[in-house]
């Protein structure tokens, strides 16, 4: 009889499946080989000889050929396949992870984690593999400015912060034609409100640094590793920032926002010192600590006339201003 051709292992059943049936075959000591497995499951022997060999190998299963009897079989009892276990909803929050992923395309992680993915849903149960795909069709990730990097630049910071190496950057600062040249040991790189930012030791200003790996023209290996601090924290960095930007400020900022755009603010988290108080007219009053107005500044002239700024002072005039630039 012929072997199984490749047109029939295209509509077989996953590996993860295929292996679970070996495993039932041989705890019930039917003695079956590589030939009778292929047959019943109809794959070829090759395929059937590495799912016996990763069991035996990567499983650590306790798995032998009996020569007299023509098969396999476990020379110790075994209970149950040592294989993942996951339930439908932890399925479904890795499927929200992948479609995730999607609005990051172009990265040098984009490949990769979703070859794990589709891995991961090959080698699942049919049933499930079924359901995964009618998951899929019901969630999308959408951004409406994608930011323009240059991979082969990221790739070669992801490298360096992982591997403690020190870089040579040729940098532009926004707002300015000329670009500096920068050594900088690069700590992190973080995906914040969907940007990407470097934060970095630079040895010109002797302290950490934010840059965009948009506006890195140039880059090289120094040579020289680095230590990161153990004191260095990101989440400590920007604590008292309202996205990425630090400084050594303390703001109490309030903001007051009338009813038609209420239920946003509401809805949302936007810091976590934020304290959020209900006005008689349906409005809402924002309050929050902040070491920086730099970007709160931008954000509440993204409302246009439905936010008001309260105070501090300096945050209302700098808002006021720039309106006015706006009408000029």
């Amino acid at each position: 009889m012929s072997k199984p051709g490749p047109e029939c292992e295209r509509h077989s059943r996953p590996p993860l499946e295929r292996m679970l049936r070996i495993h039932q075959a041989l705890r019930a000591g039917n003695f079956p080989n590589a030939s009778t497995l292929a047959l019943e499951l109809e794959v070829s022997t090759k395929s059937i000889q590495r799912d016996l060999e990763f069991m035996r190998d990567r499983l650590g299963l306790p798995l032998e050929y009996d020569g007299r009897r023509w098969g396999y079989h476990y020379t110790e009892e075994v209970s149950s396949f040592p294989t993942l276990q996951i339930t439908e909803g932890e399925l479904f929050a890795l499927l929200v992870a992948e479609k995730a992923l999607q609005q990051y395309r172009g990265t040098h992680f984009e490949k990769p984690l979703l070859s794990a993915f589709k891995k991961m849903a090959a080698s699942l149960p049919d049933t499930i593999s079924l359901n995964l795909a009618d998951w899929e069709q019901t969630i999308s990730f959408r951004t409406s400015a994608e930011p323009i990097l240059n991979l082969e630049i990221f790739d070669a910071i992801a490298k360096a912060a992982a591997q403690r190496q020190q870089l040579r950057l040729t940098y532009r600062k926004p707002g300015q034609q000329q670009s500096e040249q920068r050594v900088i040991d690069p700590y992190h790189l973080a995906n914040i409100n969907g940007e990407w930012f470097l934060f970095a030791f630079d040895h010109l200003r002797k302290a950490i640094r934010t840059f965009a790996p948009a506006r890195i023209q140039a880059i090289a290996y120094s040579g020289q590793t680095f230590t990161r601090p153990q004191k260095f924290s990101l989440q400590r960095s920007l604590r008292d920032s309202f996205g990425v930007h630090s400084a050594q400020g303390n703001f109490d900022v309030v903001i007051r926002f009338n009813a038609r755009v209420a239920d946003y603010i509401r809805e949302k988290k936007w810091h976590e010192s934020q304290q959020l108080l209900g006005l008689k007219d349906g409005g809402v009053e924002l309050q929050m600590k902040l070491s920086s107005l730099v970007e709160i500044e931008r954000w509440v002239l993204s409302w246009g006339g439905d936010a008001v700024v309260v105070k501090p002072r300096e945050l209302a005039g700098a808002v006021k201003r720039s309106a006015r630039k706006i009408l000029s």
